[in-house]
């Protein structure tokens, strides 16, 4: 599955904004990761072809909603905002609405079945032809492509980075995901997995480096996966390449997935320093029964002995997961057996939800989603209240040691104040003096709560 990060708010670009003479194109971002980075690729075909990008919505010739379809919350709240969208093209007929990505590939014929919702319906495997639709849909018609791909890759592209601070970037390596999670979409929604050319990644971490970038993270629905040409490149190798290609830049990952995360890739963190000691693995169940349920390919053993190898080759190494509460059938032995593998992972973080039956789905065709709404609720605030103790914990056998921060902002609380993650993707907090965003800056952490590092730099 896809490793949702939380449901964000609305991403808009700054970039290129509101140039005189231009179409102007508005867009919003939910999801993940890999959404972010597609909606960069998004920005630079379109922008290939008159437009410049507006963050006033009210300007907007063409507005697109890049979509998840991870969970029902989701959807319910694009169609909030196409709603709203809606009201804003009553006052401007010729404004175009238009919904991409997954929601876009899997609700495309109730999408389209509302005349007055959307003029635009394009998959995650369709973006190189938005030019041709947005054109079709400004001459009337409704415009869609989500045909699904097994060889597109956008290695060719250069996406049009809307991190307003430049300093950290995402670079796609693979699309799709063949795993088949009884529960999960994302097979039906972005199609089989297909690796990029790694010449092709090379090159635009090259662009990064040339635009100053300090932190790049690699994507995939599951990066362990990468495979280039018939195995002439995997993973392990891949990263390598990247670490080598720019040794002064941080080097993140996500997601890996337990059955295929190999110890070459561990060693390969642990060769080189910017390579970021820090992995997401999702365990999502702790009980052997349910995952098989769940169709993830491992055991609670497997995945164990997984943790144990991280901690033994890459002792520093943060672990963070996801989890859900409330699958099928599951009963509370099996739910405490998840509370177990928390409290023995000792995660520094998690993502946690409760289970959210998708249609059409290998789990919502043969299994019955029998466990009542209010007992998933309580066993997730179970699983919520026992992660904040174990990252408070986390967090407290940090004080005192130094980290490399790298700036990413001015704290929100106070202008005096910056904040950036260490190595292991913690936030921290810590005095401003004459640190710049985007600076390397050793600090001492001297107090913590349960989602963040204090500290004074040195």
């Amino acid at each position: 599955m896809i490793d949702i990060q939380e449901y964000k708010t609305p991403q808009q670009t700054n970039l290129l904004k509101n140039q005189s003479g231009k179409k102007k194109l508005y867009i919003e971002t939910y999801g993940c990761q890999m959404n972010v980075a597609d909606s960069e690729l998004v920005v630079s075909v379109l922008q290939k072809h008159g437009f410049s990008v507006t963050d006033d919505i009210q300007q907007a010739d063409v507005i697109l909603v890049n979509t998840c379809s991870i969970r029902e919350n989701a959807e319910t709240r694009v169609f909030g905002r196409l709603e709203l969208f809606k009201s804003i093209k009553k006052k401007k007929r010729n404004l175009l609405i238009g919904v991409i990505g997954c929601m876009a590939e899997r609700l495309k014929k109730q999408l389209l079945e509302d005349s007055r919702m959307v003029d635009l319906v394009v998959g995650p495997d369709a973006y190189r032809d938005l030019p041709k639709l947005v054109a079709e849909a400004e001459s009337g018609q409704k415009a869609i492509n989500v045909l699904l791909s097994r060889e597109e890759t956008y290695a060719d592209l250069s996406p049009v980075r809307y991190d307003s601070n430049g300093i950290s970037a995402f670079v796609s390596i693979m699309r799709g995901c063949d795993n088949m999670c009884s529960y999960c979409v994302v097979p039906f929604t972005r199609g089989r997995e297909r690796s990029r050319d790694p010449e092709s990644i090379l090159r635009e971490i090259q662009e990064l480096l040339d635009l100053e970038y300090k932190e790049v993270t690699l994507l995939g629905q599951n990066v362990d996966k990468y495979n280039w040409n018939n195995g002439e490149i995997n993973f392990a190798q891949l990263l390598e390449k990247v670490a080598l290609k720019a040794p002064n830049m941080r080097i993140r990952f996500s997601t890996s997935y337990p059955q295929d995360m190999t110890n070459e890739v561990l060693y390969t963190m642990s060769k080189y320093q910017n390579i970021c000691k820090y992995i997401h693995l999702p365990v999502q169940s702790g009980n052997s029964r349910i995952l098989e349920k769940m169709k993830r390919g491992y055991s609670r053993e497997w995945y164990m002995e997984r943790i144990e190898a991280i901690r033994r080759i890459v002792p520093d190494c943060g672990i963070s997961t996801d989890i859900i509460t409330g699958f099928c059938s599951e009963t509370q032995e099996e739910h405490q057996d998840t509370l177990s593998i928390m409290q023995w992972a000792k995660y520094e973080f998690a993502y946690m939800f409760k289970y959210s039956e998708r249609p059409n789905t290998f789990a919502a065709r043969n299994f019955p989603d029998d466990v009542p709404d209010d007992e998933k609720t309580r066993r997730l605030q179970e699983v919520i209240d026992l992660q904040n103790k174990l990252s408070l914990e986390s967090n407290q056998k940090d004080v005192g040691k130094i980290f490399e921060v790298l700036v990413e902002g001015t704290s929100k609380k106070s202008e005096e104040r910056l904040f950036g993650r260490n190595s292991q993707n913690k936030v921290v907090v810590f005095n401003k003096k004459n640190h710049q965003i985007g600076d390397f800056v050793q600090v001492k952490i001297v107090d913590c709560s349960s989602a963040t590092l204090l500290g004074e730099s040195l």
